[in-house]
């Protein structure tokens, strides 16, 4: 407060009085948070004046303009008081002119003080209803001092007592029951009346106005009885020496207890100046270049100029009194009633575009409301909407553009494969400049190569792909615009004949104008982007530019594309060649198998399946995935499967098969897992044994068409298990089919996994006959991922499982001394002859009778004889020891030895596996081209040895 009121005191001693006042209503307002504030000074019959204001509307301060010295407001009570005074919202019902805001702000005032008595008052309105705190009124008071002081400083130190006398606005106050009416010395000045003829009547006001404007007059002050309306008025007024002076006249009524009109209290000032002003502008307004007229409130024309009789046709007292949309030139202007009430309904200036149908001219109709009425103006604006059009319709097609090229940028940016790039340039380039035609060519072996192409004909594409590309000369103007990097442009098949006259260089296909863009992506020009027009087609200079522009863009988006479809290729590459290139074919099992990458993805997934021939009618199936995409996790799927094959060669059981292979993923580091599913298959008597490690489970569908899981141990994903590994054993009917497949065959961001195995089910019920499971493969990957390649990879493995008939297995027990190896001589030659097979008797003999002899040697227990005739000839011999027969190069001096390597020369291939008693030591041989063991003549029962009783033989001891 200290700093406001120092600075009030460093104003320069010469401002004048308005200045004074509104210093002292501004800092007043700001220093306690005032929405506005006036300054009111007394005047003649108990009327305080409005001298000054400050935030508050026009539309306010005309109804305060002059204030009732008894009335109830805090302006009033201050001056009548001599102190500061705060009124707070007042009754709605208040009879006052200021009722509408005193019922919902406070107020307060401070007097101004001249020799002890109150001239004045500041006053200001709140915001917030509250009354100044002590500190503040006493702010307002030192601000109050400061302004009286301030006002002595003014010239003519007396101005405060006679200036309200002297002024040239004068105040009345009518009587409307008894038609009292009285006038102030200013008011007597204004209405050229001497004070000792002045009666205080109407009929002495009456006496002195102009007759012609007394009935306007009258008629408004009974509008404002009538409507309680402000008072407003403009007649003229007889002079002393018989001429008349124009003066306006204002005021508001005051009510009674009851609402009725008691008094109208205005003031009154003379306007000559004011319509000397307003005939000048009306002369203006005649010869202005602009359509003008005047409307009253019923939209009768009250004034036209000279321009607006040009424009509407008409003389001027054809127009005036007309309605503005029933003159001719404006009756069929379409809906020009309804837009204009409509406009003036607003109460604010309006404009809207009018076509005259008789000129064709468009002019700028403008509507703004006046007191009393409308007015009215036409521009003519026929020329600058037509540049206005043209620069639209320019400014749509650069939007468009601008816009097709943000597109095409996005695009561009999205592309991953060379067809992408061109579908982008052929949706975003051609519309915009209304071309047919995309050719784009790219160098290989020096020759430019078509790799994508919009509008032009197949015979065209197929002479290019016949010759192998196009030759990159300069005789024309694709291999130039690559030669030279710069671009090339031919509105006309004539313009293309002149730059290139050679025979050979004539445009190849019917188009008529062409744009050849290099592409250009490392300040290297690897080939070129045709745009192509059916008709003759002149690009202007800025089309040039736009497309030399997006060429660029197609150039780079281009060059990414082919370098991902190359790294795309070497992955799909690399991916295939970690994948069987098919798989075996074995008696055991008839298998196919599927693997959808993911998505357009250069990364490679590490889902896998395998199909492993194992010894003695064994094959075992495995799928699996790691965890993960790119580079490393396929190699480290590669790593898995080429252990996984080692393993099983050695013919190691499922369960450490597994937990060799959960340390091969866990040293790869902390975040290697993968998950795998192994099923070791026996044909010979349809047992499976099965192990997963965190993989999904298997789906058999038996003979019958019925498809389940069957329960299988669940044991935690490589990498993260810890062994033993819990197997389970299943018994599969002969002719069952065993699915595999990873999880993203089966689930989906749209798709729980319970939700696809159940689908998986569904899609292979019934389905265990069917013949060609490679067409299998390919329903349910179709019907399983409809849209094709998702988000993971997904592979599926369907081995329909075979058993080996009871006829080609035959096993003895042997006895435990040196005869065993007669009695298995004895074995083979009689089996092998009742399954035709005479060729390998004596090879067989050998092999049986060398690992009988081993096993006598070097092991013990019971010792058993097998024979297997499925596809190959296995000859197994078992013992209950669990030492394994190691081949080793014998020396001259050497006595023995020489066992296994004999079998090595002897048989195609050979091993040992343990079994649940011991182990067993195998041979595999070729059966010969002619052999037909006994499948033409089996008996019912499939035993082979025509009595029905199974395989021919007995255990027999030899001598």
């Amino acid at each position: 407060m200290i700093r406001r009121l120092d600075l009030l005191e460093t104003a320069d001693d010469g401002i004048t009085e308005s200045e004074v006042f509104r210093l002292a209503l501004q800092h007043s307002i700001a220093e306690l948070g005032c929405v506005g504030g006036a300054v009111y000074l007394r005047g003649p019959m108990s009327a305080l004046r409005l001298v000054s204001s400050t935030g508050l509307p026009s539309s306010v301060t005309r109804a305060w303009e002059i204030v009732d010295q008894d009335g109830p407001t805090a302006t009033a009570r201050s001056i009548r008081s001599g102190r500061h005074e705060w009124v707070a919202a007042l009754a709605s019902d208040l009879t006052e002119p200021t009722a509408p805001l005193l019922s919902r702000s406070g107020w307060f005032a401070v007097p101004l003080v001249y020799e002890g008595r109150a001239i004045g008052a500041i006053t200001c309105l709140t915001g917030d209803n509250e009354e100044p705190t002590p500190e503040q009124w006493e702010f307002l008071t030192s601000v109050a001092e400061w302004t009286m002081n301030r006002l002595d400083k003014v010239p003519t130190p007396a101005r405060l007592r006679t200036d309200l006398d002297v002024t040239p606005v004068g105040t009345w106050d009518w009587d409307v029951h008894t038609g009292e009416l009285l006038w102030d010395q200013a008011a007597m000045k204004v209405y050229q009346t001497e004070p000792g003829q002045f009666v205080p009547g109407v009929e002495t006001w009456m006496k002195v106005v102009h007759p012609d404007d007394l009935a306007g007059t009258l008629a408004a002050a009974e509008r404002t009885i009538r409507t309680h309306a402000p008072f407003e008025a403009e007649y003229r007024v007889r002079r002393s020496d018989g001429g008349y002076t124009w003066t306006r006249a204002s005021g508001h009524v005051v009510l009674d207890d009851e609402g009725q009109v008691t008094r109208i209290v205005g003031k009154g000032w003379v306007s000559d100046a004011a319509r000397s002003t307003r005939d000048a502008l009306s002369r203006a307004l005649r010869h202005m270049s602009d359509a003008f007229l005047s409307v009253d409130g019923d939209w009768r024309i009250t004034f036209a100029n000279l321009e607006a009789e040009r424009i509407l046709g008409s003389a001027d007292e054809q127009l005036f009194g007309r309605n503005l949309w029933e003159l001719p030139a404006l009756r069929h202007v379409p809906d020009l009633e309804e837009r204009c009430r409509r406009g003036a309904a607003e109460d604010t200036a309006a404009g809207l575009d009018i076509t005259l149908a008789d000129t064709g001219r468009c002019y700028d109709l403008r509507i703004v409301p006046v007191p009393g009425g409308l007015t009215v103006y036409f521009t003519d604006v026929t020329d600058r909407r037509r540049r206005e059009a043209e620069q639209a319709e320019a400014a749509r097609a650069a939007a468009d553009r601008a816009s097709r090229t943000a597109e095409l940028t996005t695009q561009l940016a999205a592309a991953t494969t060379s067809e992408d790039v061109v579908t982008a340039v052929a949706q975003r380039v051609l519309p915009p400049f209304g071309a047919q035609g995309l050719l784009v060519l790219v160098l290989e072996d020096e020759k430019l190569v078509h790799i994508g192409s919009v509008g032009y004909p197949s015979s065209f594409l197929k002479e290019m792909h016949g010759a192998h590309g196009m030759e990159v000369s300069d005789t024309g103007p694709a291999g130039q615009a690559v030669l030279t990097g710069e671009p090339l442009f031919h509105s006309s098949r004539e313009e293309w004949a002149e730059a290139f006259p050679g025979p050979g260089s004539r445009p190849p296909t019917s188009k008529e104008a062409w744009a050849f863009l290099p592409l250009t992506a490392s300040d290297h020009t690897f080939g070129v982007c045709v745009i192509a027009f059916d008709s003759a087609r002149r690009l202007t200079s800025e089309e040039r530019t736009l497309l030399i522009t997006i060429s660029a863009l197609v150039a780079h988006a281009l060059e990414r594309a082919r370098l991902y479809e190359a790294e795309l290729t070497r992955s799909e590459e690399l991916q295939q060649a970690l994948l069987p290139r098919e798989l075996p074919t074995v008696p055991e099992a008839t298998a196919a198998a599927r693997y959808l990458p993911a998505g357009q993805t250069s990364d490679v997934g590490g889902d896998w399946y395998d199909l492993i021939p194992l010894s003695a009618g064994q094959v075992a199936l495995v799928i699996g995935d790691v965890m993960g995409h790119g580079l490393s996790e396929a190699a480290t799927m590669g790593r898995l499967r080429t252990a996984l094959h080692t393993l099983a060669a050695l013919e190691l059981p499922p369960d450490e098969i597994m937990g060799h292979l959960n340390d091969i993923v866990s040293g790869l580091g902390d975040h290697a897992y993968a998950t795998c599913l192994f099923a070791l298959y026996d044909s010979t008597d349809g047992s499976c044994t099965v192990v997963r490690a965190g993989h999904p489970p298997p789906l058999v569908v038996r003979p019958d068409g019925t498809a389940h899981f069957p329960e299988v141990a669940v044991n935690p994903p490589l990498g993260a298990a810890f062994p033993p590994f819990e197997t389970t054993e299943l018994q599969l009917p002969a002719e069952s089919l065993m699915v595999l497949y990873t999880d993203g065959l089966v689930e989906s961001p749209q798709r729980e996994i319970d939700q696809g195995m159940d689908q998986l089910a569904g899609l292979l019920a019934g389905e265990a006959d069917r013949p060609d499971l490679a067409e299998l493969c390919d329903s349910v990957t179709a019907g399983l991922l409809p849209g094709g390649p998702t988000a993971d990879d997904a592979a599926l493995l369907i081995a329909r499982l075979h058993h080996v008939a009871d006829r080609l297995v035959a096993s003895w027990a042997l006895p435990e001394g040196p005869e065993a190896a007669g009695e298995a001589r004895r074995h083979v030659r009689e089996q092998l002859a009742q399954w035709h097979l005479d060729d390998l008797v004596m090879t067989t003999e050998l092999l049986a009778s060398e690992l009988v002899g081993n096993v006598i040697r070097h092991a013990s227990g019971p010792i058993g004889l097998r024979l297997l005739c499925s596809g190959t000839l296995v000859c197994e011999v078992s013992d209950a020891s669990l030492t394994m027969p190691r081949i080793r190069r014998a020396t001259d001096t050497d006595e023995g030895g020489r066992g296994l390597q004999l079998i090595n020369a002897l048989c195609e291939r050979w091993g040992s596996r343990y079994t649940p008693d011991g182990k067993a030591i195998w041979t595999e041989q070729s059966l010969p081209d002619t052999a037909e063991p006994a499948n033409a003549d089996a008996d019912a029962n499939g035993d082979g040895d025509g009595d029905g009783d199974g395989p021919a033989g007995s255990p027999v001891t030899a001598s």
